[in-house]
C-alpha cells in the first residue's frame, strides 16, 4: 500500500484540531473541579483567577486553564506559520499568529494580574474573529460563507460585551454565557478550519 506524503498545510490543520480539542475538553474539566463555578455568572478566565479586588485562584483548575490556554495559542502561533508558508497570505496569517499570542498572554496573565489581563483577552477576542473573516478568501464551499458569519456574530457579542452593559441582548445568558458565545463560535470555527487544512490535497503554495 502506498503511503501518502503529508503536506504542511496538513499538519498545521491537525496541530490546529489537537489545539482546539484539548482546550475545550481541558475547560471542561477545570469548570466540574471548582467548587460553585457557574457557567452564567463565570468568565472563562475565572478559571485561572478572579479579578481584583477579590483575586482568588482555585486548583488544579487555575493550572488546567492556564496550561490548555497557553497550548492552544502556541499551537495556535505554529499553525499560522506553517499556513503561511503552505497556502500563503500575509494578513491572514499575521492575524491569526497574534490571536496565538495573546492567547498565550491570557494564560501568562491571569485575572489577577490586572489591567493587562483585560488587555490581552480583549486582543485575543478581536484578533480570533477578524481571523475567521479573513479565512474566507483561503478557503471554498459553505465553509467561505460560514468563517465571515461566525467572526461577525462573535464581533457584535464582543461590542455589546463591552459597550452594551445590562442593556446587552446576550445578558440573558449572564456573565459567563454571554462571554461563551463569543468565544465558542470562534472555536468551532477553528475546528472547521483545521479539519479543512486536514482534508487538502493540493500542492503547496495553493489556496487549500
Amino acid at each position: 500500500m502506498k503511503l501518502r506524503s503529508i503536506s504542511t498545510a496538513q499538519i498545521a490543520g491537525a496541530l490546529l484540531f489537537i489545539g482546539v480539542l484539548q482546550w475545550l475538553m481541558v475547560v471542561l474539566a477545570a469548570e466540574t473541579l471548582f467548587p460553585g463555578y457557574s457557567i452564567r455568572a463565570n468568565d472563562l478566565s475565572d478559571l485561572a483567577s478572579t479579578v481584583p479586588p477579590n483575586a482568588s485562584l482555585m486548583q488544579p483548575s487555575a493550572m488546567l486553564f492556564n496550561a490548555s490556554t497557553f497550548a492552544i495559542g502556541l499551537l495556535s502561533l505554529v499553525s499560522s506559520v506553517l499556513i503561511h508558508f503552505s497556502v500563503g497570505g500575509w494578513l491572514f496569517s499575521i492575524l491569526f499568529g497574534i490571536s496565538g499570542l495573546f492567547a498565550m498572554g491570557v494564560a501568562a496573565f491571569p485575572g489577577d494580574a490586572g489591567m493587562i489581563h483585560g488587555l490581552v483577552a480583549l486582543g485575543w477576542f478581536t484578533t480570533a474573529p477578524l481571523s475567521a473573516i479573513v479565512s474566507c478568501r483561503k478557503v471554498k464551499g459553505p465553509l467561505a460563507w460560514f468563517s465571515p458569519a461566525i467572526g461577525i456574530f462573535s464581533l457584535i457579542v464582543l461590542f455589546f460585551a463591552f459597550y452594551g452593559g445590562t442593556a446587552s441582548p446576550f445578558q440573558f445568558f449572564g456573565r459567563g454565557g454571554e462571554e461563551r458565545m463569543l468565544v465558542y463560535p470562534v472555536l468551532l470555527w477553528m475546528a472547521a478550519f483545521a479539519g479543512y487544512l486536514m482534508a487538502s490535497r493540493r500542492a503547496e503554495g495553493q489556496d487549500v
